[in-house]
Formats: C-alpha cells, structure tokens, sequence
C-alpha cells in the first residue's frame, strides 16, 4: 500500500509529472533556499529527492521577500526532450494586491544545467504549460492586481507561448471563472479523448480547499462543470486525520492508470474542541505536505477511488519498480563540503557570507548576521518538522563576546513566530548564559534572565541542545556533557507554529527545527555546530 502523505513535511502544490518510467513532484518552497523541491520515484510510492534547480541568487532573488512570499506552486511538465519549470517570486503579500514575477526554466536533465530564467509576465501566479500535440504551448495562469488579488473576481486565462522567440503572446482569453467556492487557482490542463480537462484549486488553502475539474471540446472553451462535484475534498470530512486536501495535479502511467498528487495536512487536534468548529479540525504544524490517489475515468469525467476524500493509504501502482524512499530519520556530522538536500537557508544562498562546511573539518560554522525577525540575511540553516514527535539534538562551540551576539537551536515559522534557545553573553556576570526566546505574533517573550540566568562556566567547550516535539506541546533541553540532560521549565505550544494559528496574507509554509547565529554589533563571531540528530519519537 501507499501511504499518504507520500511526501512529509512542508511540501504543498505538487505538480507531477512523467518522463518515460521516472515520475516527479515539484513542489513550493516559498522563501526557504534553494527554491522548488523537485522529487522523483519510479513506484509512485518511494520519493527521494532529486533537485533544487532554483538555486542561485541569478535564478532566484529572494533577499527582503515577506514571509510566506518567494516561490509560489512551480509547474513542471516534460516535453521535447526536456523538462519545464514554471514559478512565481511573489515580492509582495500584505499590501492592497500581492505582485509576484513569473518565470520559466529549462533543463535536458532534472539535476540540471537548469537554464537562466525566462520572464513570463507579472499579471498572475500559479501558472502552468501544456504541451499541445501540434506542437503548440499555451500559458495558464490565474489573474491578479488591482481589485482582484483574491475574492470575488477569479479568472483562469490561457495564451499562447512562442518557444522559439520565448515570448508570450499579448492575446489572452479567459476561460474559467470559477465555482461559488471561489479562490479559483492553480490551472492544470489535460487532453484526453478528445476532451481538454481543466483542474483548478478552490476553497482556499486551508480546510475548504478542494479540487474542481470542469472540461471543453475546445481549448478555450467553454468549459463545463463536473457534475459529480469536488474531484478531491476533506471539507465534507471533519474526522478525517487527513485535511486541507486541494491543488492537484494528474499523471498518466505507461500502463494507462491515472493518479492525482495534492496537498494535504495532517492537523494536531484539540479534544475540548468541536470538529465543526474551524479550529476543532486542529492546527497544522506540519504545513501543507504531498499526498496521492487513484483516478478512475466514469462517462468521461476524473474521479477519485473509494470516494472524494483523501486517504491515509490506496493501492500501490503496478509499475513494475520499486524505489528507494528518503530515510525518516536525519543524522549529519557535516562531513561534507556542501549542505545536505534536507537543509535550507532563509531567502538567500548558503555562502561564505553565512558559513562554511570546509573552514572546520566536521563541522558546520555559521557567522553571525542578522536575528531570526530579518527578512535580509539570516544565518540559520534548518529542516522541517516532519512528524508531531521527534527529538532533534546538536552540539555546539560558541564564545561571544557580547550581549548582541547569540547561537543556539530555534523552532521558526516565520520571522514573527518562533522559539530560540541559545548562548549569550551576560555582560554583567561577563560569562556565557542560555537563554530562551519566544516571539509570537511579533510579541517577544524573555526566560532564564536576571536571577533565572543558566551560566555556563567558561572552560566549557561543548554544549549540547535539545528540542523535543511531543504532539501540541515541546518544550527544550540542554546538556554540558552529552549525557546529563536537563530539562527547561518552559513548555511551549507546537500547534502555534502553524499556518492556522498565523493565519492573516501569508500561511503558507509550516515548522522548521534549525541551526542559528545572529551578530548584531558587527563585532563579529562565529559558531560551529556538529552531531545534528532528528529522530521521529
């Protein structure tokens, strides 16, 4: 059996696509470095990380993005021998419209060359390429700008896009304006039949999304409404552990069967709290992750098998391969000279600027920049939360100088929601202490100061941090030996870093456990962090 999510952890918008036996996910990355994750399997069970083509600051400019902008539900699609990465850099989110750019690479393999970005106009977001059979390419996008960012006005429009000059035509058509669902996004077309097939996200991404397919005899239209209504919901569904299901994208196996990938979320639940409720169904830590399902084709319209609704496992493809699956657990010692693929920097490159793998053998070294609340040039380096339990741990040497100066072990959702627990300088005992920082909703809370203060004696080389998730709570550790290990008094709440507790323009990502230094006296300094452990509990 497949078991769903196939892809955990903070990856939403899956776009799936084929190349001869091999299968990939792209999916969003927003303002996490580099941008997109592409995945691949032959079993359309096992996914393993393939590439992140987005990945210099020439192909991706995400320095001073908000939270929850950058890179918005890439398309990839395959065709004449290469693939076809479609993305949006949205620039702006809490403001009287959003405004993104829209651009288009190409590679002949997905570890790349990927080529240099080709603009594809700032007028919408979630755009997508289909491939006619002719030859020709037609551009999808969902409109935005003044008076209609978002509700009521939710037009689907295609143009037609000249490959060999890389030029979109000016002549647009709108062929889709959506259901009474609204938020109409994310266009994917199909032709099969004779029939071209529209699948567009509806709801909005939270726990009404939903996936709406409508079809046409003629590519721009008109197009009809399924009748048999949402291809894919778990609104209808309060008591599924499954949720938010929406945003799909459909493949074709060589064997002629049909399945949907989608985004899906696996809420925390509150027990007092009513399923009905909007906040009875839970808060999702985890983000928006990937999910699939079969397809099954009934007088000529998709639907999904054993009902509209996500399940937590189907039926495994007959492919006839078996692939490997990324491992659950994470154990680095930073051997390498280069980040593994489970890491990501916020909004700009690992660089010398930030860090190094080589400067220290076995050890990654952060530089000290800016806090966890910039949008410019942080230095954290961090993975996602990929489980409601789990036990992440690293080893940390750390000497600052003064008060302005700190590293440690965050929890981060956003530069307005996060946790930090860290080494400073108390400028008064003039020796090492740690800290812990909460900022919630840009509201900051201070412990283990004054008279609570956790000094750490100066000949100390090692300290060791640790941050345990357990369900709707966690709460830190730490250790001067590896072994002892001692328990902070404060317990926090994991359901706050989540999209349905920040709600408001910008929802869009979930937790990460990561790795921090901030300097911000520009005296400089350093840490180096080694032995980083993430293991599901």
């Amino acid at each position: 059996m497949i078991q769903n999510p196939i892809i955990k952890g903070f990856h939403p918008d899956p776009s799936i696509c084929r190349a001869g036996d091999d299968y990939y996910i792209a999916t969003s990355t927003f303002e996490w470095f580099p941008g997109v994750r592409i995945f691949h399997s032959k079993d359309l069970k096992n996914w393993k990380l393939a590439s992140m083509p987005l990945d210099s600051v020439d192909k991706l400019d995400m320095r001073g993005n908000p939270d929850s902008g950058g890179i918005w539900a890439p398309a990839l699609s395959y065709a004449d021998g290469k693939f076809w990465l479609l993305y949006t850099d949205v620039k702006v989110i809490d403001a009287p419209w959003k405004n993104g750019r829209n651009y288009l690479v190409t590679a002949e393999n997905i570890e790349g060359p990927w080529s240099e970005p080709i603009p594809m106009g700032n007028g919408g977001f979630d755009p997508s390429l289909f491939h006619a059979e002719d030859g020709e390419k037609y551009y999808l996008s969902r409109t935005w700008g003044p008076r209609n960012h978002s509700d009521p006005i939710n037009n689907i429009v295609i143009q037609k896009y000249d490959a060999i000059h890389q030029k979109l035509e000016q002549e647009r058509t709108t062929i889709f304006t959506g259901t009474e669902y609204k938020y109409t996004e994310a266009p994917h077309l199909y032709k099969k039949d004779g029939y071209y097939y529209l699948l567009t996200a509806e709801g909005g991404t939270s726990f009404e999304h939903r996936i709406t397919v409508a079809r046409s005899r003629d590519i721009t239209g008109p197009y009809e409404l399924c009748p048999h209504g949402p291809l894919l919901s778990t609104w209808h569904t309060p008591d599924n552990p499954l949720q938010k299901a929406g945003h799909g994208s459909m493949v074709e196996t060589p064997q002629g069967e049909w399945y949907v990938t989608y985004l899906v979320s696996r809420p925390l639940r509150f027990p007092e709290r009513a399923r009905l409720a909007r906040w009875g169904r839970g808060a999702c830590s985890l983000g928006r992750e990937t999910g699939i399902d079969r397809i099954v084709w009934v007088d000529g319209w998709p639907q999904v098998v054993g009902g509209n609704s996500a399940k937590l496992e189907i039926e495994e493809a007959s492919t006839g391969y078996e692939s490997e699956a990324e491992s659950e657990s994470i154990i680095d010692d930073f051997s390498q000279p280069t980040l593994a693929g489970h890491w990501q920097t916020l909004r700009i490159p690992f660089t010398d600027k930030l860090g190094s793998l080589t400067e220290r053998e076995g050890y990654l070294r952060l530089r000290g920049n800016d806090s966890l609340l910039s949008t410019f040039e942080q230095s954290t380096v961090a993975t996602r939360w990929r489980h409601h339990n789990f036990i992440a741990t690293t080893r940390v040497q750390f000497h600052p100088t003064n008060f302005q100066q700190s590293a440690g072990l965050c929890c981060y959702y956003n530069t307005a929601n996060w946790s930090y627990l860290a080494l400073e300088y108390d400028e008064v005992l003039q020796q090492r202490c740690l800290r812990l920082t909460v900022v919630d909703k840009q509201n900051a809370t201070f412990y283990f100061y004054d008279e609570e203060s956790k000094p750490i004696p100066n000949d100390i080389q090692d300290i060791w941090l640790k941050v345990t998730v357990q369900g709707l709570k966690y709460h830190y550790s730490y250790s001067i030996d590896g072994e002892q290990w001692h328990k902070l008094s404060v317990e926090l709440d994991a359901w706050r870093l989540s999209d349905d507790y920040i709600d408001g323009r910008g929802f869009f990502t979930g937790a990460f456990v990561g790795l921090h230094c901030a300097d911000i006296s520009g005296f400089g300094c350093h840490a180096d962090f080694s032995d980083f452990q993430y293991l599901p509990n």
